[in-house]
Parts: C-alpha cells; structure tokens; sequence
C-alpha cells in the first residue's frame, strides 16, 4: 500500500497526540500507539507500542493494507 496524504496526516497527528491507530497487515488488526517513522534499507517503518503490554511493533508500510484513528 502506498498511503494517501490524508493517511500521512493522521499518523504524523496520532505520533504528535500519542493517539492509537488501527494498522491491517496479512489479515491481522493491530492497535498501536505509533512513537514514530523511520527509514530502514529505504522502506518506511512505524516505530510503535501495544497500548496494553508496551510491547514494541514495527510495522514497514508497504506491507501494511490500512492505517484508520481509533476514535
């Protein structure tokens, strides 16, 4: 997936606010509160937390299928 602008913005806003984000990737939903973006071998990475365990998650971007606010 290449995200849209508006996708763009609302992750650079929930990095910003400390929001949760919903992340689909292979089927799976995940819920995390991003911490921040990076580059790795020229591919984008989300640097992020499980809300609940603290565990930290990188998500690489174009394997991800949607990225949604969780209001």
């Amino acid at each position: 997936m290449q995200p849209t602008t508006a996708q763009y913005d609302l992750l650079e806003r929930a990095i910003i606010d400390g929001a949760r984000i919903t992340v689909m990737r292979r089927g799976s939903e995940y819920a995390v509160i991003p911490e921040r973006l990076r580059v790795e071998s020229g591919r984008e990475v989300i640097v992020a937390r499980h809300p609940s365990t603290g565990a930290r998650l990188e998500l690489v971007i174009d394997e991800i299928d949607s990225i949604e606010a969780v209001r």
